[in-house]
């Protein structure tokens, strides 16, 4: 199976949020958030994953000064494993270095060991426990990676 990167356009705002509430139905994005994203483009980045011409996944990230936050990462279960969400990471990654961030900061689920391998592999750190984060009581692991510079390894 091959899949496409892209960057997200308006037109598939909707898509995503129909992915979004299949995806994280308790903690699913209100649509207009989405919109206001979009329209950030300075210090925003959203990506879009396909197979065949149709949405599988979508990946966000937001850099401030030196700082990225990884805002988002969804990838339909029946397309998870096929390495989809470790080139939407990737791209974050390198969109957040080209915007001179140095550090890359996340949130995921306690109870998603899936995500947080991935996070891990990437050389992402849990650094906190955000105690009940999530709208059903699940507490958010905090995350951090500390980008080596373009050519260079981190310290």
């Amino acid at each position: 199976m091959s899949f496409t990167l892209r960057g997200l356009a308006f037109e598939d705002i909707g898509t995503i949020g129909r992915l979004e509430n299949e995806l994280f139905p308790t903690d699913a994005w209100p649509l207009e958030m989405f919109y206001t994203e979009f329209f950030q483009p300075d210090t925003r980045r959203y990506i879009i994953a396909e197979v065949d011409g149709a949405a599988v996944g979508y990946a966000g990230v937001m850099v401030i000064d030196t700082t990225a936050d990884i805002q988002t990462i969804g990838v339909l279960p029946r397309f998870e494993g096929q390495g989809i969400g470790r080139a939407m990471l990737a791209e974050l990654l390198d969109e957040s270095r080209r915007r001179g961030a140095e550090t890359v900061m996340l949130e995921v689920r306690a109870d998603n060991p899936r995500a947080q391998q991935l996070y891990a592999r990437f050389g992402f750190e849990q650094i906190h426990t955000r105690k009940t984060y999530y709208r059903d009581g699940v507490d958010a692991w905090v995350m951090r990676l500390v980008l080596a510079p373009a050519g260079g390894a981190a310290s």
